[in-house]
């Protein structure tokens, strides 16, 4: 994998530029960025989830850096044209657990040739990764945004272990039966099943990408009183999955109308066509390897030293008004406040689902300026 190029310049937005970053803790780390030109800029760091790529900030990258930041958005280890990473089930597990993803991005920050990160912003899996780099070293992260994905905090001394199993076991009880999705995530025909999906790779992503976003209009998501089974099985099935399906099978039913695909502006298809490209030729092993560090139990052994710590530098939250994501563990979002002292605010943009940096760039970016001008 070490000839693969940087992504073509044609496919780009106006002064954002594809390279290679050498010696990032082992790996040879694509990123996006803009704003380089100047050289002095104050540095954002950018960090996509699953199934996503540094791509999927193409429409924030343009705006910030017209702002006056140098932006960067790597393809993270596991993900697109980054490579050094292990991409076999039964591989290198632990290089994929938080501690060593937190380590990936310091290293490109010391690469880049910086000291310090005006802001770190994660979106879905990669605002947990943001959320650590800000509680691990708060004196290289100095502010932090989180989206889509409320972070819970660093497990608490002395919390039993097994919940996960636990949870399993109450949802296969449900009738009908029901699996959590980052359980099945876990399995090791997860990667097969997605990439080898038989309504095809398009299909599957253009099904996953609109179930979860604002175009799909059951999505209508509310908190959830509980971390119990009947709770959340009242979750989407791409949450909370009939317990024989696969998730290709479970979102096949969602694919949009050609008419539905014409009018989505957000994702349209050749941008599209760059996921499809790209996950044809890694698969998903990668992204999903970070899902078994966290059932696994191997994420908690290391994040258990960071036990009653909480986030010291400025924090907010942003996410779509349409995304179940912000409530499916229940009780976290509510507690960010504590978690983050000096909190700067939770907001919730209308007419975005799960990838609300892609439904709604424009008003993302309005909030991502503000808290960066504050």
């Amino acid at each position: 994998m070490s000839d693969i190029e940087s992504l073509p310049g044609e496919l780009l937005p106006s002064g954002v530029r594809s390279r290679f970053v050498e010696n990032v803790n082992g790996l040879r780390m694509h990123v996006l960025e803009a704003g380089w030109e100047a050289g002095d800029r104050p540095l954002v760091l950018l960090l996509h989830g699953f199934p996503e790529l540094a791509w999927s900030w193409r429409k924030v990258i343009p705006p910030l850096a017209a702002a006056g930041f140098h932006v960067v958005a790597p393809d993270q280890r596991g993900y697109g044209r980054t490579t050094g990473w292990d991409p076999d089930y039964d591989g290198d597990l632990a290089s994929f657990r938080p501690v060593n993803l937190v380590q990936d991005l310091l290293d490109l920050v010391f690469a880049l040739g910086y000291g310090q990160v005006r802001a770190v912003i994660g979106h879905d899996f990669g605002s947990p990764v943001a959320a650590h780099s800000a509680l691990i070293r708060p004196d290289i992260f100095t502010s932090l945004v989180m989206m889509s994905a409320p972070f819970a905090g660093p497990p608490r001394a002395g919390a039993p272990a097994g919940r996960r199993g636990d949870m399993d076991a109450a949802l296969a009880r449900l009738s009908p039966p029901r699996k959590h999705y980052q359980s099945y995530y876990s399995t090791r025909p997860a990667d097969t099943d997605m990439r080898g999906a038989p309504q095809g790779l398009h299909d599957f992503l253009r099904a996953y990408y609109h179930v979860k976003s604002a175009d799909w209009p059951q999505n209508q998501p509310h908190p959830l009183r509980a971390w119990s089974a009947e709770e959340l099985a009242t979750l989407p099935p791409y949450y909370v999955m009939p317990a024989e399906a696969d998730m290709a099978q479970t979102v096949a039913p969602y694919l949009p109308s050609a008419a539905q695909v014409a009018a989505c502006t957000w994702l349209t298809e050749p941008e599209l066509d760059v996921y499809c490209a790209e996950y044809a030729r890694t698969g998903f092993q990668g992204g999903l390897q970070w899902y078994r560090c966290g059932t696994s139990g191997l994420s908690a052994a290391d994040l258990r030293l960071f036990a009653g710590r909480t986030i010291s530098v400025p924090a907010a939250f942003i996410a779509g008004a349409a995304d179940w994501g912000t409530y499916q563990s229940p009780g976290v979002v509510e507690r960010l406040g504590q978690l983050c002292p000096d909190w700067h605010g939770q907001h919730l943009v209308p007419g975005a689902g799960h990838w609300v940096q892609q439904e709604q760039a424009g008003a993302v970016t309005a909030l991502l300026g503000d808290f960066l001008a504050r």
